[in-house]
């Protein structure tokens, strides 16, 4: 049985599975509805591995009940967005897919990824429809934003991106909430870095970034970021590292807020989010969580 199961192997199933493989992390299967797409990427992507020197066996399967096995499943299955379209536009249309895995999943000891949009109801629905405890659910949408966050101010300042940590809560759209004070540079705040209008304006990058790419490229949806950052998470979870995430979990009084899923940081371990931690917040950051996570509610209600 392989430690990961990945169920989806359009780009962004199947980018995640090579950079696990790459990373050496465990080993992979795919899974995918299309008869014969996981199994094709997986023999291309071992195919590959004399070249980039990884031994991690990447299969494929046509079975579901393989990739259910896993110990961390990373989910991908679903619609993507195209151009003009809101995260939002495709709850109706993943429902029922991230619906039939999670009630497959219940009953089952294992800690999920979700990548699916709308990341934050998909998560919320997730831990409804599987049972499965809120720990063991995580949505990726903080992770990458902070990825991407990430990435602006080691750009912004010309510095190397191991050097700059970012922390990015709240809803995975425009309503994110990055936290200034939670975003250094080798542990100096960006704010005594960079003049607060710039910081505004990578944080205004940081919200759109997602849009943008789907925009420029007038294709589907981002993959080479998601991807990444679902790797990097299945790799905590799997070395049980300890490291802080921002990840989408199902808030149970966090801020007040119950019953919906966005971003907070959290203690990833071998059982999932170990420990979620409260960062500190202005009443202007508390209100926008807040404001979102009410707009996340209405829509749960209405469906």
């Amino acid at each position: 049985m392989a430690n990961i199961g990945i169920i989806g192997s359009g780009n962004v199933g199947a980018n995640s599975a090579f950079f696990i493989a790459e990373r050496g992390v465990s080993d992979v299967v795919l899974y995918d509805v299309q008869e014969g797409v996981s199994t094709g990427k997986a023999l291309d992507m071992m195919e590959a591995a004399p070249v980039r020197g990884y031994s991690t066996k990447i299969s494929g399967t046509d079975n579901i009940e393989d990739v259910l096995r896993s110990d961390i499943l990373i989910v991908t299955a679903g619609a993507v967005r195209r151009p003009g379209m809101n995260r939002e536009d495709l709850f109706e249309a993943n429902r029922p897919v991230i619906s039939e895995i999670a009630q497959a999943s219940a009953g089952v000891d294992r800690k999920v990824i979700v990548v699916t949009e709308p990341v934050d109801l998909m998560t919320a629905l997730f831990v409804k429809e599987s049972g499965l405890p809120r720990e063991r659910v995580m949505g990726l949408g903080g992770m990458l934003d902070s990825t991407r966050l990430r990435y602006l101010i080691a750009h912004e300042l010309h510095v190397a991106m191991e050097d700059v940590s970012a922390t990015v809560i709240g809803r995975h759209s425009s309503s994110m909430v990055p936290l200034p004070d939670y975003c250094t540079v080798a542990g100096v705040p960006i704010s005594r870095l960079l003049p607060p209008e710039r910081v505004e304006a990578l944080f205004d990058a940081t919200r759109s970034a997602g849009d943008l790419i789907v925009d420029m490229a007038q294709r589907a949806n981002a993959y080479y970021g998601p991807s990444a950052a679902a790797c990097d998470l299945a790799e905590a979870i799997h070395r049980n590292s300890g490291r802080i995430c921002p990840v989408s979990i199902l808030l149970r009084g966090e801020f007040g807020m119950r019953g919906v899923a966005m971003s907070l940081p959290a203690v990833i371990g071998r059982n999932g989010v170990e420990q979620v931690l409260l960062p500190q917040l202005t009443d202007e950051q508390k209100k926008r969580f807040v404001t979102a996570a009410q707009e996340l509610q209405q829509i749960l209600d209405v469906a």
